[in-house]
């Protein structure tokens, strides 16, 4: 008698990455310097093609899976169902960076990505180095793009000595947390959202964009 195999379901992706679950409870960074955020992606991740491979990639479960949630959504629509999905998109990266600099924080989600990028991080030298460019970039006291996190008072350099992938996970699921309840939410209402939304919907209903959906419905249903 054959056995029957067991379907297995895909994981869901509208859970908590690591071991973010709670709220943030720090109030919303508004640093009232003007600064100059321009640059800082490039001066963590020295090769600009490293920095958009990673920041324009997957964005993977805790058990290191692709998110498979809402794979078939795309632009606007794949960025409302959550912020997840938002920072896998590479377009939405872009405009969640520009709404947040104008809301003067966009350290949170560039402070987001080097932690991401540092997981990567091979080599005991290369996390140093690399380790050393975080902390002096947003955590630092002379930060030039500190981000507000619970426990910075009590952080030193001397972490940086004996560095391990998972040295910056707290602060960062603290900034995740803090994008999410906060800034996430008013990005969605924002003219930035808006106006790409509006976009998109204009392109679809464009004629040329019809008679490609028509074409490719024959293709498929031949």
């Amino acid at each position: 008698m054959r056995a029957r195999a067991r379907r297995r379901f895909p994981r869901s992706a509208e859970g908590e990455p690591g071991s973010a679950r709670a709220c943030a409870s720090a109030l919303p960074h508004r640093n009232c310097r003007s600064y100059r955020a321009r640059g800082i992606g490039a001066r963590l991740f020295p090769l600009q093609a490293d920095f958009e491979e990673f920041a324009f990639g997957e964005i993977n479960d805790g058990e290191g899976h692709p998110s498979s949630s809402h794979q078939a959504l795309k632009g606007t629509s794949k960025w409302a169902t959550s912020l997840e999905n938002l920072l896998e998109d590479p377009e939405g990266v872009k405009r969640f960076r520009e709404f947040l600099k104008k809301e003067f924080s966009e350290e949170n989600v560039l402070f987001w990505l080097a932690c991401e990028e540092f997981k990567k991080t091979q080599g005991k030298k290369q996390m140093q180095e690399k380790a050393k460019e975080i902390y002096m970039t947003f955590l630092s006291s002379k930060a030039s793009s500190q981000v507000n996190v619970e426990g910075q008072s009590r952080l030193s350099e001397t972490i940086l000595e004996t560095p391990h992938p998972l040295m910056f996970q707290k602060l960062q699921d603290q900034i995740f947390n803090l994008m999410k309840y906060d800034s996430y939410s008013r990005f969605l209402k924002s003219d930035i959202f808006l106006n790409h939304q509006k976009s998109e919907e204009q392109e679809e209903s464009s004629p040329e964009a019809q008679t490609a959906a028509k074409r490719a419905s024959r293709i498929y249903n031949t």
